[in-house]
């Protein structure tokens, strides 16, 4: 999502970090992680583009398009089996994951559970709810009207744990990302009890947990909750050309709890998909 970049700066690319771009980064213990960001846009670019761009990082990227229905406003939104089928074409043949980013609660209604297989992964967000007579709002947008911070986080969770019910899903994205008003008391509002509903339903339906350099989020006591319940995680920097592959906080964070290849995502074989679970 575009609004991402507004909130921290990823051209300040230092040579440290950008000499961290190697095929695999070693923690402490010395286990290789996979330099992946599975959370890469096309806006402003083209495949070929964000391909050279992956080969000069040594990242390997996953694309994600917006996909629901056009109610969605976004460049680029999927909206049916033949634009899906267009962008798994342009794909072909390319060193990339191949994704979306599902918009809403009815983007499952636009497409058919076979061509939804064809990709490696769905991945979403919560940062679209019901808002005044239950019409999607985009939380980052200005003046939100969401109440009092108790009651809001309460409706947040629920809203959470809902949609990782309904959704078959592979990646829940911009995990624990809080309005802007709300943002400042994130350790006081993400209780544990809290953040354990959410982790409870992840790993019910074997969600995987995005770690965002985008946001750099969530924070660690967030991700060692996540951890301990045994979920996997993937790395994502929601970044639009030339700010991909940009990973430093996905991998800080990933050393600091000592993370291995196991914990980490990969997308599931055919007939292990969760549109193919969980999609009638």
């Amino acid at each position: 999502m575009s609004f991402s970049l507004s909130r921290r700066d990823f051209l300040a690319w230092s040579a440290m970090a950008a000499s961290a771009c190697v095929a695999v980064a070693q923690d402490d213990a010395g286990a290789a992680l996979p330099f992946t960001d599975l959370h890469v846009h096309l806006d402003n670019s083209t495949i070929d583009d964000v391909v050279r761009l992956s080969e000069e990082r040594n990242v390997k990227f996953g694309i994600v398009e917006h996909a629901g229905t056009k109610e969605n406003l976004y460049p680029v939104v999927l909206s049916n089996d033949t634009e899906l089928e267009a962008y798994l074409a342009m794909l072909d043949g390319k060193p990339v994951y191949k994704g979306v980013q599902a918009e809403w609660i009815d983007w499952m209604d636009c497409f058919s559970r076979d061509t939804l297989a064809r990709l490696d992964y769905v991945l979403t967000d919560m940062m679209t709810w019901p808002g005044i007579g239950g019409k999607r709002q985009k939380m980052w947008e200005p003046d939100l009207d969401i109440g009092d911070p108790a009651t809001f986080m309460d409706r947040y969770v629920d809203w959470y744990v809902e949609n990782m019910e309904r959704m078959p899903i592979d990646i829940l994205a911009n995990v624990s990302w809080l309005p802007e008003s709300f943002a400042a008391d994130y350790d006081r509002l993400w209780t544990e009890a809290r953040v354990g509903r959410v982790v409870e339903a992840a790993v019910k339906h074997g969600i995987a947990i995005e770690i965002s350099s985008g946001f750099n989020l969530p924070k660690r006591p967030w991700l060692e909750q996540a951890k301990a319940a045994g979920l996997k995680f993937s790395f994502g920097s929601n970044g639009r050309y030339p700010k991909m592959g940009l990973l430093d906080y996905s991998l800080n964070m990933a050393r600091d709890l000592g993370l291995t290849e196991a914990d980490l995502f990969t997308p599931a074989p055919d007939g292990q998909k969760a549109v193919q679970r969980r999609m009638v």
